[in-house]
């Protein structure tokens, strides 16, 4: 890996730079309970939904309700080759996702709250000229609202899910903010707390730090393919 040579960093949200899950957890079970579904997963259930965006989050919630699916394969679901999505109604995941989106959207700074240190690291890699970005598989909006809300002038720009462009791991959402940012996949570094975050840089042609104060353990990061491990964010500021 390369070491003071990068231009930009590009970060994920949830588990990287903000702990969202109290209120994605509230969210979802509100969401649930309103479309009759059941509704009470704890945050240790929510974490293991969330990471590959909305659709896939609501598909895992269905999937363990029918019992489509154990709790240790819900990795898979989303993912190539993936064989529970299928089982799951996809009309009903739709109609969710719909109810979903303007619900948190509008209750997504309640109880969520920055990772300590990252304000500093953003300010500290600005100083020095690296230009900093937020590529989440969140929907816009929420993206949008929290970087505001949290991140005001840190992030030079911040992009979330959207209908035009595949979401992570595919490599759009990432490579779209290279475009913008005028820079090339070996000028910057990706920044992320899961799995789904190492394969989109690897399939950007980016490194990756891995975090391992987000929605995964270091152990599963690891055993996930993750190659450079980071405790605080006070670390990520010597890879620059």
């Amino acid at each position: 890996m390369q070491y003071k040579t990068y231009k930009a960093a590009i970060f994920d949200m949830d588990g990287t730079v903000l702990n969202t899950l109290e209120d994605l957890t509230s969210a979802l079970n509100h969401v649930l309970a309103e479309t009759g579904h059941d509704h009470d997963y704890g945050i240790a259930q929510v974490r293991q939904f969330f990471g590959s965006g909305v659709q896939v989050a609501i598909t895992r919630a269905l999937a363990i309700e029918k019992g489509i699916a154990s709790y240790e394969q819900l990795e898979y679901v989303g993912q190539d080759g993936d064989t529970i999505t299928p089982r799951v109604d996809a009309q009903e995941v739709r109609r969710i996702q719909d109810i979903f989106r303007p619900y948190y959207a509008a209750h997504c700074a309640i109880q969520t709250g920055e990772y300590a240190g990252i304000s500093p690291l953003l300010r500290q890699l600005r100083a020095a000229g690296i230009q900093t970005a937020v590529v989440s598989n969140k929907p816009d909006p929420a993206v949008q609202k929290l970087t505001a809300d949290y991140f005001q002038g840190l992030f030079d720009l911040a992009l979330g899910e959207q209908p035009q462009i595949r979401r992570k791991p595919a490599p759009d959402m990432v490579l779209k903010a290279l475009k913008d940012s005028g820079l090339t996949p070996e000028q910057a570094v990706y920044i992320g707390d899961s799995e789904i975050d190492i394969q989109t840089a690897e399939n950007a042609g980016l490194d990756c730090l891995s975090v391992t104060w987000g929605f995964r353990s270091k152990t599963f990061l690891q055993n996930h393919g993750a190659r450079f491990l980071v405790d605080t964010p006070e670390e990520i500021a010597a890879f620059f």
